[in-house]
């Protein structure tokens, strides 16, 4: 049903004539993922939408357990267009979640476990949630308790859920919130909310150089639009399978395992938490075609020698953001190499596509509406043939603006409109196909396995520790993350430096997440500078990365021998 039914002060939405033409061309899909599950679970009700060691969910399920939690949260006095803050993580619990939160209109707040105070708090102050999903047993980490804290400090929520948990004082669980309501009376309730094509399906996150996060707006037609289409461009169909083992409320765990699952039909394999030799043993018992690494889940496969001792016959195709060529020798199995950001574009190929394309660059875009230049930094003037610029696009996915961020958005938008992504490509041309390599980063930010850490956020909170005078961050490299933060720290006099676990505890002290602390510490005298005399951090990731080399040298000349951390 097209239109926006329920409008939200501060989302800047598509111009009313060019959504008509993205859903006029199919870059677009006039529906809601509300109704699409219920079409799909009319038309296969029994297939398995999710599988986990715990449970499977068939369609016919997740849509009448997904159609109960929805009128129920109606019943609590949410309504659509309120938000709702969410650190869940991977199981058929939070797809449950998830869909009921689409189907009543809540929007959902799509947060990690991992965030704490700092985090929550931003989020909260920008969205003005009044739900608040946590669940119970994600970690040794009690985040009903944190959530309970949070109602405190953050004025507007008024409705604290919780998945996986006991019930108890000042909170309802899903599960109690289900039984509670009888799915005809569910059914009826629904039917009377009108939800539009075009209203605001979910708040998606964005990473950037100051760490606070900024809000992206994803729409129901361009939310299915774009997932669909990315399935036909790496050749998935209701037939394939996919498996799934890092964040689902991630844009990334939404477009490749939730939205593509629930319009398609398709089924795909949900895993807590990333192990190999499950995740092969998986892939073996579920007949699983499609794998998509974010993270560290390559480098693992590829470190992992028991390969020969599994079937992969099923598997027809696997992403990773880089060294596809290393693990296609290792899996015997077509890989490709992919690129994507929450503002919306994705890269990648499909096995039909030329392996050097697949090997050597992030390859293209799955939807024919994108458009993308390769700019000079800083300009809107197009780079020479051959060169490294930085990848800007457009199209029926992309991001209009941040919410109720204009400084934000007018940094990252260009005047036409085109995103600025702030990562570096060179623009290829491989079988007459034009494709994009992936050259390096433009913006001060630390990629940590798929988590993005603003170095300016961290380096703020390290200068508040009593030894330290001034803090720079920088990524190192990782074997296993991709990067990892090194941070580089000029003491105050007299003062020792701290250890990482003693910077660690002072930076979670202060309500940072665990993940954006420093794993490595330099003392240094003065940071290097550039000729304008700005802090010159090629310098410092150059040095971090040479100190490591010869760390690793080391290493190997003298078996057993360690360097301890600082």
């Amino acid at each position: 049903m097209r239109g926006i039914f329920h409008p939200i002060d501060g989302v800047i939405y598509c111009p009313p004539e060019l959504a008509q033409r993205y859903l006029a061309s199919g870059a677009w899909t006039d529906t809601t993922l509300g109704d699409a599950l219920r079409a799909t679970a009319a038309r296969v009700p029994e297939r398995p939408a999710y599988i986990s060691d715990e449970a499977t969910i068939t369609f016919a399920e997740l849509d009448a357990r997904s159609e109960r939690l929805g009128a129920a949260l109606l019943e609590t006095g949410l309504v659509p267009g309120d938000r709702a803050l969410f650190q869940m993580g991977t199981t058929v619990d939070t797809a449950v979640a998830l869909m009921g939160a689409y189907k009543a209109g809540v929007v959902p707040v799509c947060a990690v476990p991992q965030y704490r105070e700092v985090e929550i708090g931003q989020l909260a102050a920008q969205s003005e949630p009044r739900g608040y999903f946590v669940q119970a047993d994600f970690s040794a980490f009690d985040l009903v308790g944190f959530a309970r804290q949070m109602f405190g400090r953050i004025a507007s929520l008024e409705h604290l859920i919780v998945a996986r948990g006991a019930g108890g004082e000042g909170h309802r669980t899903i599960d109690a919130l289900i039984e509670s309501m009888p799915l005809a009376r569910a059914r009826a309730m629904l039917a009377d909310i009108r939800i539009g094509s075009e209203d605001v399906l979910s708040f998606q996150l964005s990473g950037g150089t100051t760490g606070v996060p900024k809000i992206i707006p994803r729409f129901h037609a361009e939310y299915i639009g774009h997932a669909l289409d990315w399935m036909r461009h790496i050749g998935m169909s209701e037939a394939s399978r996919m498996i799934w083992s890092l964040p689902l409320l991630h844009n990334a765990g939404q477009l490749y395992a939730l939205v593509s699952t629930v319009a398609a039909g398709t089924t795909t394999v949900l895993m807590p938490r990333v192990d190999i030799a499950r995740m092969l043993e998986l892939i073996e018992t579920h007949r699983v075609t499609h794998g998509l690494s974010i993270g560290p889940v390559a480098p693992q496969m590829i470190a992992y020698q028991e390969i020969a001792r599994h079937d992969l016959s099923s598997l027809q195709l696997f992403g990773t953001m880089s060294r596809a060529d290393s693990l296609e020798a290792h899996l015997g199995v077509p890989c490709f190499n992919l690129y994507g950001t929450t503002e919306g574009l994705l890269l990648g190929a499909g096995p039909a596509h030329d392996v050097q394309l697949r090997h050597f660059t992030q390859g293209l875009s799955g939807s024919a509406a994108d458009e993308i230049r390769v700019l000079v930094p800083g300009t809107d003037e197009p780079v020479p043939d051959g060169e490294a610029g930085e990848l800007c696009f457009r199209g029926p996915s992309s991001l209009r603006g941040y919410f109720r961020a204009p400084e934000a958005s007018a940094q990252t938008l260009t005047s036409d409109g085109f995103v600025r992504t702030g990562d570096m490509v060179t623009q290829r041309l491989i079988d007459g196909v034009r494709c994009y390599a992936f050259e390096g980063r433009l913006r001060d930010n630390i990629n940590r396995g798929g988590e993005k850490i603003g170095c300016e956020e961290v380096e703020a909170y390290v200068s508040h520790h009593p030894a330290v005078a001034d803090a720079k961050l920088v990524a190192m490299p990782d074997a296993l993350y991709g990067e990892k933060a090194c941070v580089y720290l000029i003491l105050r006099a007299d003062h020792a430096a701290p250890t990482v676990r003693q910077l660690a505890d002072f930076l979670i002290g202060q309500g940072l997440a665990k993940f954006k602390c420093p794993e490595r510490i330099e003392i240094v005298d003065e940071f290097p500078v550039t000729r304008v005399g700005k802090v010159d951090k090629a310098a410092l990731r150059h040095d971090v990365a040479t100190r490591l080399a010869h760390e690793h040298a080391a290493r190997a000349d003298a078996p057993g021998i360690a360097k301890e951390g600082a």
